[in-house]
């Protein structure tokens, strides 16, 4: 049972400045995909439960990690492949995270066979596996399902195949571009993803001797390789956590630059913090951000696959909402159940109305601190956003949801001057 908690006395300025860590998103696809190379160092690589829950999942395929520190104190995760002899994933290991059916084209990839169940995670509504299913099938592998299983087999080897999503899903494109890499001949994916994630994706394959060729209209064009080599990589920076610390800043006023960010993976959100009342300046990799009451409410934010809004970042917008005058309606395109943020904020004091894809946000309302439930990842960091502009104290139950993504998020907030402590 979770027992651990954020206890959060709000309205204490925030200023300073603070790093970010590497992108959970694009770490765990790495993660998988170092099944088959020779060997990585992982540069950037956070310190999350996911990614422990991906190193566990490592160590039971035969994988020998290990994790060090650079020149700058940032942290490394070595990956040591072993010969391909254990091609399942038993359910306790699955259950840890969402994103581990990302392993499943490693898997077949490496061994031509797997075994896996359905994954496990945050509970956002459906995520449907049926794109990643449907996409391996076209490049050679045999499923079938037993029960909550997943039994995969290739009867010849990958082959190349063209292969349209009808959604640019990031985990189908990932499970392709993974697979594909050591497939026969050519694999074309329209309608991909375009995250970030991807691009760091196939920057990692690329280092590795993969031959992957991103194109400016969503299409990726992946040359199957016999092999790969071995490399050290640096993880690119967390563009969720930077919109996380931004949002901080809002609600509690202050003056804080994020560095080590890139702000042109944030061209979606950043207009949309200028709007709602944040100064904003970007200088390289440093984001400046200077705040104070009162904050002003965005129109209409609407989420859409990259480069449009992320769905991770709704919430902690959300949370920066409940203090702006005015309404700001939310409309969540990626999944079905993304409030549930919304009734730990009313508990607070939030005007949210919300029903099915849309929720209105009418403030501003002055939030007062009382007991909360973390229900998922980001809905988590938004209720640490909010109550650090609230009136008295907030305790946050159930953060191992925020450890997820989030590292050691109460120390780097400590370090810019909140008050906010782990029981």
């Amino acid at each position: 049972m979770d027992t651990d908690r954020y206890i959060v006395d709000g309205q204490h300025r925030l200023e300073g400045q603070v790093w970010v860590h590497g992108a959970k998103n694009a770490a765990l696809p790495i993660l998988a995909a170092s099944l088959l190379c020779d060997g990585c160092e992982i540069e950037n690589c956070p310190d999350l439960s996911d990614i422990r829950a991906a190193e566990n999942i490592l160590r039971h395929l035969g994988c020998r990690t290990a994790w060090d520190e650079d020149s700058n104190g940032q942290k490394v995760l070595s990956v040591i492949p072993a010969p391909a002899a254990v091609w399942d994933i038993p359910d306790a290991l699955m259950q840890q995270m969402r994103s581990s059916i990302v392993f499943l084209g490693a898997i077949v990839a490496r061994c031509g066979r797997a075994k896996l169940s359905y994954p496990g995670g945050c509970e956002l509504g459906p995520r449907p596996i049926d794109l990643h299913l449907s996409s391996l099938k076209k490049l050679g592998v045999q499923i079938l399902e037993e029960g909550n299983e997943l039994v995969c087999s290739v009867p010849h080897k990958l082959h190349g195949a063209k292969i349209t999503l009808p959604f640019p899903s990031v985990g189908a494109t990932e499970n392709i571009m993974i697979a594909a890499t050591l497939a026969e001949g050519e694999t074309v994916i329209c309608n991909a993803a375009r995250e970030p994630e991807i691009v760091d994706l196939a920057g990692f394959l690329n280092a590795c001797g993969a031959r992957i060729r991103l194109c400016s209209d969503g299409t990726i064009a992946i040359c199957g390789v016999p092999k790969l080599h071995g490399c050290r990589y640096r993880v690119i920076p967390d563009r969720i956590v930077t919109v996380t610390y931004l949002c901080c800043c809002m609600t509690a006023t202050g003056e804080v630059t994020v560095r080590g960010a890139q702000p042109q993976h944030l061209g979606a959100v950043l207009p949309v913090l200028e709007e709602m009342g944040a100064q904003l300046h970007t200088d390289g990799n440093d984001i400046h951000l200077r705040c104070k009451a009162p904050l002003r409410a965005a129109n209409t934010i609407s989420t859409m696959p990259y480069p449009g809004f992320p769905t991770d970042a709704l919430a902690p917008v959300m949370a920066v909402a409940c203090y702006a005058q005015g309404s700001t309606i939310f409309v969540e395109n990626i999944f079905q159940d993304r409030f549930k943020q919304a009734w730990q904020l009313c508990r607070m004091g939030a005007d949210i109305h919300a029903e099915g894809r849309v929720a209105v946000v009418r403030g501003p309302q002055q939030l007062h601190g009382t007991k909360v439930q973390c229900t998922d990842l980001r809905g988590g960091a938004a209720l640490v956003v909010a109550a650090l502009g609230a009136q008295g104290r907030t305790e946050i139950e159930q953060i191992h949801h925020i450890l997820r993504g989030y590292e050691k998020l109460d120390q780097t907030l400590r370090t810019l001057g909140a008050a906010i402590v782990r029981k």
